[in-house]
């Protein structure tokens, strides 16, 4: 059985795949352990949006608080039907594959592969981008929600410490879970684009990965707008 996998896809080819699946879930894994996050870019924003709650209940008029969520919707919806146009060019690259190894084996540095092999290169691809649309879907509900929980927010004449205690941190909650599908989808994009690099060598792919971690990694954790936030 092993052989036989071996003989369908190389160890390299393997290799690459398996470093793809621990990098990635071990990047996120890491970003939803709250005792290594604390500095994390998402982390400190949850923080300014319960103080856009707390600010939410304080307000008779909440048409500012919707239209920033508006605009939050608008940008996954671009996102996710982004996504549908892009899973609809991977099927059409699919119908094309005898032209896609034609045309890899015309570039330098290139590794020949195999017909089955290539088309597992495009289903991985096609998976990552898949993956990307469900979390920009889920996304795009969790902010419709949030709305839904800001239109049932109390008058502030109605709030009692318990209220103006638990009614933001929970539709705080609901938008951090909203942004954090979000940039799971984003990431989708990331490791999606870094899966081109596949097609040409399995060690370039790898390469590839390990720059995408690093510039999460960078932007999450060191990067001037953290700075700013802090």
């Amino acid at each position: 059985m092993l052989s036989e996998l071996i003989d369908l896809v190389p160890l390299p080819d393997i290799l690459a795949i398996i470093w793809l699946v621990v990098w990635w879930s071990g990047y996120a894994a890491l970003n939803c352990n709250p005792q290594t996050n604390r500095r994390e870019l998402a982390r400190v924003i949850d923080g300014y949006r319960h103080r856009w709650m707390e600010r939410m209940l304080e307000r008779d008029n909440r048409m500012a608080d919707v239209n920033i969520i508006i605009a939050h919707i608008r940008s996954g919806a671009l996102f996710a039907s982004t996504t549908v146009l892009i899973l609809a060019g991977i099927v059409a690259l699919w119908g094309n594959v005898d032209r896609l190894i034609v045309m890899i084996d015309e570039l330098a540095f290139s590794t020949l592969a195999s017909r089955q092999l290539i088309e597992l290169k495009v289903l991985t691809m096609m998976a990552i981008f898949a993956y990307g649309f469900f979390k920009f879907a889920w996304c795009l509900r969790q902010y419709n929600t949030a709305l839904v929980v800001i239109g049932a927010a109390p008058l502030p004449a109605e709030c009692d410490d318990e209220t103006r205690t638990q009614y933001p941190a929970r539709a705080a909650s609901i938008l951090t879970r909203a942004a954090g599908n979000f940039n799971r989808g984003l990431n989708a994009y990331y490791f999606g684009l870094a899966t081109l690099a596949w097609f040409i060598q399995p060690v370039l792919f790898m390469v590839a990965v390990l720059l995408v971690i690093v510039v999460l990694y960078r932007r999450d954790r060191h990067s001037v707008t953290l700075k700013a936030l802090s």
